[in-house]
C-alpha cells in the first residue's frame, strides 16, 4: 500500500489524514512537533476505521523516518492566520518552519511529491522548490482547487442549487489579487455569465477572494480546515493513483502564460508523482493581464524570501 505523510497535526492536517484514512487508498503517516499530538491524532483516526472498510495504517509522532518511502508528503506545518492577519504576514514565520520540514522530507523520502498548504502558499511552494533542487512537477501548491471549489460553493448559494452541477475557475495567487473566472464557470454545463448578472458575479468574486478571512473572522481562533482537507485528499489521491485529473494548483511555470520562475494557480493535469502538465486556457486580454498582476507581485515577496534564504545560510 502507497504511504502519505501529513506534516502539520493541526486542524488542516489532521482533518486531511483522516479523509486520506477513510478513503483506504493509503498508509498515512502524520508527523508534528508536538510528537504526542500527532500520537494522539492517529490514535483517535485508527480507532474510528473499523466502522469504514478502509484497510489503512495510521501513525503519529514527530520522528521524520515515518514519512520513509512517502509518495506524497503533504506539508500543513506552520503558524495559522489570525483575525485581520493576511497570508502575506506569515511569509519569515513560515518560511522557517517549511525550511526544517523541507529539509527533513529531502532526508526521509527523496522520491516524493510535495503538497504544500502552508501560507503564504505560492512563496512557500517556491521555498520548497529552491530547498529541494527537484524537476518542477514533483512540487505543488493546494491552492486554486480551494479558491475554486469556494467560488462553486457562492454560485450554487445564489441560484439554490446543488453545489456539484457548478463548475468554476480560479487562477492565480492564493490571496487578495485571485483571479475568478466566471466567462470560463458553467452550471451544468452552461456559462455561469448567462445565469447571474455581472453585478452579482463581482460580488461572489470579491467573496471568494476573502472566503478564508471570512472564516478566519468568525472562527476568531483559527482558519479553515474542511474544505482544505478535502481538496488535499482529492489531490493526493490523483497523484497516488492511476487517474488523470484537472485542477488549479500552484506550480512553477515555465513560459507558459508567457511566464517563467514563478509559483502561481493554473489549470494541471495531475498524474502518478505529481502534475503532468500546465493547460493553458484561452485568456481574454483583461484575464491575462489580471494573472500578470499575481505573479508579478508574488514574485516581489520572492525577492524578499530569497533575500532571506540566503542571509539564513
Amino acid at each position: 500500500m502507497p504511504k502519505v505523510a501529513v506534516i502539520g497535526a493541526g486542524q488542516v492536517g489532521s482533518t486531511a489524514a483522516m479523509r486520506l484514512a477513510e478513503s483506504g487508498i493509503a498508509e498515512i503517516a502524520l508527523i508534528d512537533v508536538k510528537g504526542d499530538l500527532a500520537r494522539a491524532k492517529a490514535l483517535d483516526i485508527s480507532q474510528a476505521l473499523p466502522l469504514t472498510s478502509s484497510p489503512c495504517k495510521v501513525t503519529g509522532g514527530s520522528d521524520y523516518e515515518l514519512a520513509g518511502e512517502s509518495e506524497v508528503v503533504v506539508i500543513t506545518a506552520g503558524m495559522a492566520r489570525q483575525p485581520g492577519m493576511s497570508r502575506h504576514d506569515l511569509l519569515r514565520s513560515n518560511a522557517k518552519i517549511v525550511r526544517d520540514v523541507v529539509t527533513s522530507i529531502k532526508d526521509a523520502t527523496p522520491d516524493c511529491a510535495i503538497i504544500m498548504v502552508t501560507n503564504p502558499l505560492d512563496e512557500m511552494s517556491y521555498l520548497a522548490w529552491r530547498l529541494t533542487g527537484w524537476k518542477r512537477h514533483r512540487i505543488m501548491g493546494m491552492a486554486g482547487l480551494l479558491d475554486s471549489c469556494r467560488f462553486a460553493s457562492f454560485i450554487a448559494d445564489k441560484l439554490e442549487i446543488p453545489p456539484d452541477q457548478v463548475d468554476a475557475i480560479v487562477l492565480g495567487s492564493h490571496g487578495d489579487t485571485m483571479l475568478p473566472l466566471p466567462r470560463l464557470s458553467t452550471v451544468s454545463g452552461t456559462p455561469v455569465t448567462d445565469r447571474l448578472s455581472p453585478e452579482i458575479l463581482r460580488e461572489l468574486e470579491e467573496r471568494t477572494r476573502n472566503a478564508g478571512a471570512e472564516i478566519v473572522s468568525l472562527l476568531q481562533t483559527g482558519s479553515a480546515y474542511y474544505a482544505p482537507s478535502a481538496c488535499i485528499a482529492r489531490m493526493a489521491q490523483a497523484i497516488m493513483g492511476d487517474e488523470e485529473l484537472q485542477v488549479p494548483a500552484s506550480v512553477l511555470l515555465d513560459g507558459e502564460y508567457g511566464m517563467r520562475d514563478v509559483f502561481l494557480g493554473v489549470p494541471v493535469t495531475l498524474a502518478r508523482g505529481g502534475w503532468k502538465i500546465v493547460v493553458e486556457l484561452p485568456l481574454l486580454a483583461d484575464e491575462q493581464e489580471g494573472l500578470e498582476t499575481c505573479a508579478n507581485l508574488i514574485r516581489k515577496r520572492l525577492v524578499e524570501l530569497d533575500e532571506w534564504l540566503e542571509g539564513a545560510r
